[in-house]
Parts: C-alpha cells; sequence; structure tokens
C-alpha cells in the first residue's frame, strides 16, 4: 500500500533505526571511517599550509597590524566550515557510493525478509566500483547544468527573486534523486525511467528530500544520516514501488 504523501520523516526515522542494526553496521562504519580520515587529513594539510603562510607573512607586516594573526586563524575555520559544508555531501556520496548500494540491497533484503543478493566481499564491492561511479557522474551532469542556470538567474534583477525558492526546490529534488537512485539503480532501472517514476510520485519524493535535505544541514548529524537516508529511500522504493520491483527483481 503506498505511504502518505507527506511520509519523508517517517521514512528517514525508520531508515536511521535500520542502519543502527548489527547486519547493517558494517556498511554505514566503514565509509563513514574513510570520510572521517579523508575530512581530517584534508582540514590538517590546509591548516598546516595556513600556518605557514601566516609565518611568511607576519614579519613582513609592521607591529601594529600584528593583531591580523588573531583575526585571521578565525577567518580560516569559518572557510573550513564552508568548505566542509559545500563539499561534504558531493565527495561523501562518491566515495561511499558502492557501499550504498550494497547497504540499500541489504535493507532491502531486511524489509522484505528475502535475501538475494551476494553476501558482502571486497572483490564484489570493487565490481561495483565502476558502476556506481558512472552513476554518481551521471548525477553530476544533471546537477550541473540546472545549477548553473539558477546561479545565472541569481544576478538578474527582479528575476533573482525567484532564485532563493527555486534553488531550495532544486536541492529538495536533488535529495530525492541522490538516494532513491540507489535502490533503483540495484534493479537496474534506467536514469530516464528512474527520473519518470520520481516525478509520478512527485509529492512523495519532495517529502523525502525535504527531511532529507535539512538534516544534512546539521554538522556531525549529516554524517549518520547520510546512511539512514540510504536506508529510508530503499524503504521508500520498497513501499511506493510495491509488488512491481519485487517482480523485476525476480526477473533479474
Amino acid at each position: 500500500m503506498p505511504a502518505p504523501v507527506l511520509s519523508g520523516p517517517q521514512y528517514l526515522r525508520e531508515g536511521f533505526k535500520l542502519v543502527l542494526s548489527p547486519g547493517l553496521r558494517l556498511f554505514v562504519l566503514l565509509p563513514l571511517l574513510i570520510n572521517l580520515v579523508l575530512f581530517v587529513g584534508l582540514i590538517y594539510f590546509a591548516g598546516h599550509q595556513f600556518s605557514l603562510w601566516v609565518d611568511t607573512l607576519m614579519p613582513s607586516l609592521p607591529s601594529w597590524l600584528s593583531f591580523l594573526n588573531y583575526l585571521l586563524w578565525p577567518l580560516f575555520v569559518v572557510l573550513v566550515v564552508l568548505m566542509v559544508f559545500f563539499t561534504f555531501t558531493m565527495l561523501a556520496n562518491i566515495i561511499a557510493a558502492p557501499f550504498n548500494g550494497f547497504l540499500s540491497e541489504k535493507v532491502e533484503a531486511v524489509v522484505r525478509g528475502i535475501d538475494n543478493s551476494p553476501p558482502f566481499s571486497w572483490g564484489e564491492l570493487v565490481a561495483m566500483v565502476p558502476r556506481t561511479l558512472a552513476r554518481e557522474m551521471r548525477k553530476l551532469g544533471y546537477f550541473l547544468p540546472r545549477a548553473i542556470a539558477l546561479m545565472i538567474l541569481s544576478f538578474i534583477p527582479v528575476l533573482n527573486l525567484i532564485a532563493a525558492p527555486l534553488w531550495l526546490f532544486f536541492g529538495i529534488w536533488m535529495m530525492a534523486i541522490q538516494y532513491i537512485d540507489y535502490p533503483a539503480d540495484n534493479h537496474k532501472l534506467g536514469w530516464n525511467e528512474m527520473l519518470a517514476w520520481l516525478r509520478e510520485k512527485r509529492w512523495q519524493s519532495l517529502s523525502f528530500g525535504g527531511i532529507v535535505y535539512l538534516v544534512l544541514l546539521i554538522p556531525v548529524v549529516n554524517l549518520l544520516m547520510m546512511p539512514a537516508a540510504v536506508a529510508g529511500a530503499t524503504l521508500f522504493w520498497v513501499r511506493e514501488r510495491g509488488d512491481e520491483a519485487l517482480s523485476a527483481s525476480s526477473r533479474g
């Protein structure tokens, strides 16, 4: 039975509970650790380079400008926070894409009580990398031209009044695409077919994308909510697509 139109928070809440279960933790912890190591390394490298730049700059400044030393570091912290905020979701999704594919398969197996997927293996994970990366690049190809068009619109007087709500709507729609694509891809649903199906479920999709968009804005919380969004999107797929997805899976 299809879920109510405004069921996004329910899907995400149930997805969060699922990823904390023992059988699914592996697919959450591995990409989480990879992303943490990556970002800690990047932030450390940026901080080290910035420190060298400050040490080089400060001796050349007059003594009355020494107070800049206390202003530059807070500015750097703000810049790092902004960098992490704007790049984390994109990079984390690319890195975690193969794990997310496996996670989606296992969540569907738990929900349906039927596990036809192969057991986790590093060889299987490596084999998934080209396909999942190609799908992520497809999402990026969908995102970039629309984002550029919205950016141009933001600089046109009068028309820029509608740019902000359009950005918000587009961001929510992209969150639905980003995560619901994992179970769709597992069932070998083509990109255009997946988009067409999401448009048929437009309000349900926007409800799910909206809550995901909101929680991913929260630092630290977004680390756990990304796999929860994959699990929630899989629940969305199973319940909204119903027997159609199950029969397609059996044919595959």
